[in-house]
């Protein structure tokens, strides 16, 4: 896929960075938004007329403002801020004199330091706390179902929530440790699925519903907050 540097549209009176990605993959056009970049990227067969993809993106122009607005509401990893963890909101509490980098105290995330570093150190801390509490649901959902993921990595990732390889690797954001118990069980059974089904079929989806009770609750969830989630930093 070809990647092209954002220009600057005006859409509903407002300045929008927009990615053009040409594909030979896809047959027709698609626009979504990038959380991480806060951008809308713009996926287009290589052919497709110009013309009309930019009356499509101007027919889309209030839901991508709506969108891009509600990123930028967005909380920050910044002292004051309150930010999930599991679910549960958490204050960002300072401590610059303190030792011990990052740690949890009620429903406070404490932070040592200097506060130029206070957001890596936070981010640090919860792809750590991710790999702990994802790797143990993991391996729960799996060992209940007979499954047998081949391995586990946790990553950063701007639009997606995980995938699973052919080989049975797994992959899950990070990010996911931040949502409530409902919305990691749901993904997690997603991603376990794909060991039986590396499609989308409705065989696919049957099985993950054997795997999982809360999809549909994770789902409107991920489509209410699942865009704040992946532009927190």
């Amino acid at each position: 896929m070809t990647r092209h540097p954002p220009e600057t549209l005006i859409l509903n009176n407002q300045p929008v960075p927009v990615i053009w990605r040409p594909s030979n993959r896809t047959r027709r056009l698609s626009v979504r938004i990038d959380p991480k970049h806060q951008a809308v990227i713009v996926t287009y067969p290589p052919n497709f007329p110009r013309p009309r993809a930019l009356l499509f993106l101007q027919n889309q122009s209030h839901w991508v403002t709506s969108r891009l607005t509600t990123l930028n509401t967005a909380p920050s990893f910044a002292p004051g801020s309150i930010i999930p963890i599991c679910g549960a909101p958490h204050t960002i509490v300072h401590h610059p004199h303190a030792r011990g980098g990052v740690w949890l105290e009620g429903t406070a995330l404490c932070v040592s330091g200097e506060q130029e570093f206070i957001s890596r150190r936070i981010s640090d801390f919860l792809k750590n706390h991710a790999r702990s509490i994802l790797g143990q649901e993991l391996r729960t959902v799996a060992q209940q179902n007979n499954l047998t993921p081949t391995r586990l990595d946790i990553r950063d990732t701007s639009t997606r929530w995980g995938s699973c390889s052919s080989s049975g690797r797994i992959m899950l954001s990070w990010r996911l440790v931040m949502a409530e118990h409902a919305v990691r069980h749901y993904l997690i059974a997603h991603e376990l699925a794909h060991l039986k089904h590396m499609n989308h079929s409705p065989a696919f989806w049957a099985f993950v519903d054997t795997l999982t009770p809360h999809r549909k609750q994770a789902e409107a969830w991920l489509k209410r907050h699942g865009s704040q989630l992946l532009s927190m930093r």
